[in-house]
């Protein structure tokens, strides 16, 4: 099993900036790749990015050139960081993760709002 527990959000200004969490832990050794997703209020949950353990990156229209996911091996650690942040980026954000043998796990959530 694989724990994930995201940390980071909060509420921001238009244009601001927020720096997004995901600390992993259990079978680390299985995943695959990490991503981030969100759900906003009525609306389906969608991916934002994606990092393979290779380190390939891919990102959602919505927000290539203004946000960057990332990693730190030795912290089992996932980062969003979320630059020129819009109102339409207000949701609850999910930390996911894929594993080699398939399945993933999710965690918790962070509400991110937007908002002056």
């Amino acid at each position: 099993q694989v724990q994930l527990v995201e940390s980071g959000g909060g509420l921001v200004q238009p244009g601001g900036s927020l720096r997004l969490s995901c600390a992993a832990s259990g079978s680390i050794f299985s995943i695959n790749a990490m991503r981030w997703y969100r759900q906003a209020p009525g609306k389906e949950r969608e991916v934002v990015a994606a990092i393979t353990m290779a380190g390939s990156t891919n990102y959602a229209d919505s927000v290539k050139g203004r946000f960057t996911i990332s990693r730190d091996n030795a912290k089992n650690t996932v980062y969003l960081q979320m630059n020129s942040l819009k109102p339409e980026d207000t949701a609850i954000y999910y930390c996911n993760c894929g594993l080699r043998v398939g399945g993933q796990y999710w965690g918790q959530g962070t509400q991110v709002t937007v908002s002056s």
